[in-house]
């Protein structure tokens, strides 16, 4: 799926390394830069594809997501906020699912930079009575990947960045870095400990409610580790949706559960405050580096 996205026809060529191309109904930002590809859809502001070029692609994105208005794209690293779950409705929160605006993408030798923005519109206020300001500053290169979301506005909310890793077998990848205190969201939001590294034998999800400031997925075979930095947290959520459930979900292959690992940077049991003078941020960087 990821490679087919930078065979799509160019729509509009922003810049030498950036173009603007539809999948489907959806308009996406694609970066063909000589050292690394990437893709972003408008809709949910979301990185779909980062693949340094001289390794595996870093980032999974189903091949059965369907590029739908309104649907949520599965895989790449959805942004849930305003809420995080069934808290609301749609779960996970709208700002997956919104139309977001490309300001815009400086790039040099290097690196590119992407800054998106979402604002209240009479849609969002329907089902989240608040004025609010969404901003997300992209910085790719082939070393490292960074989100920041800012949230500005006079309000509470919580908020995950959706980390979707490719991995060569998720029952050999192990995580470090997560703490060991955990709600376990597969034995109905039971809270639960375990000391070492995080494994993925059935269905994973958990939220880690002491993680560190950096989680390390070890994966032995694409010989790599990925760090997974993150600022602005409260929570680190890990999802596998094991074999049972992957062949359950319409948009994900019997076997694509094989194929990637969650890492997610979240804000849950300490809600992100934004004040009209003080913008809250979440922001994880991504780093693959050889094992």
């Amino acid at each position: 799926m990821q490679s087919s996205l930078f065979s799509l026809p160019i729509a509009e060529q922003l810049s030498p390394f950036c173009s603007l191309r539809q999948q489907g109904v959806l308009t996406l930002l694609i970066i063909d830069h000589p050292e690394f590809r990437a893709a972003f859809s408008l809709q949910g502001g979301q990185l779909i594809a980062w693949h340094p070029l001289n390794q595996p692609a870093v980032i999974w994105l189903s091949d059965r997501t369907a590029f739908t208005q309104g649907k949520a794209i599965r895989g790449g690293v959805p942004i849930c906020w305003p809420w995080f779950g069934p808290a609301g409705k749609p779960s996970h929160g709208f700002a997956r699912t919104s139309l977001w605006q490309l300001d815009h993408c400086e790039e040099s030798a290097q690196q590119v930079n992407v800054t998106m923005n979402l604002r209240d519109s009479a849609e969002t206020r329907a089902i989240w009575p608040h004025q609010f300001s969404l901003t997300l500053l992209a910085k790719l290169s082939a070393e490292s990947c960074q989100l920041s979301l800012k949230v500005e506005g006079d309000f509470e909310s919580t908020a995950a960045l959706h980390s979707y890793f490719h991995v060569g077998d998720s029952e050999a990848v192990k995580v470090s870095g997560l703490g060991n205190h955990y709600i376990d969201k597969v034995k109905d939001n039971a809270l639960g400990s375990q000391q070492g590294e995080q494994t993925y034998h059935g269905e994973v999800d958990r939220i880690f409610t002491h993680p560190t400031a950096e989680s390390t997925l070890q994966d032995p075979q694409l010989k790599r580790l990925i760090n997974i930095r993150h600022q602005g947290h409260s929570d680190v959520v890990t999802w596998n949706p094991g074999e049972t459930l992957s062949q359950s979900m319409a948009d994900m292959s019997d076997e694509g559960y094989k194929t990637m690992v969650c890492v997610e940077t979240a804000r849950i049991g300490k809600p992100l405050v934004s004040t009209p003078s003080t913008p809250a941020e979440l922001t994880v960087t991504i780093t693959p580096l050889p094992l």
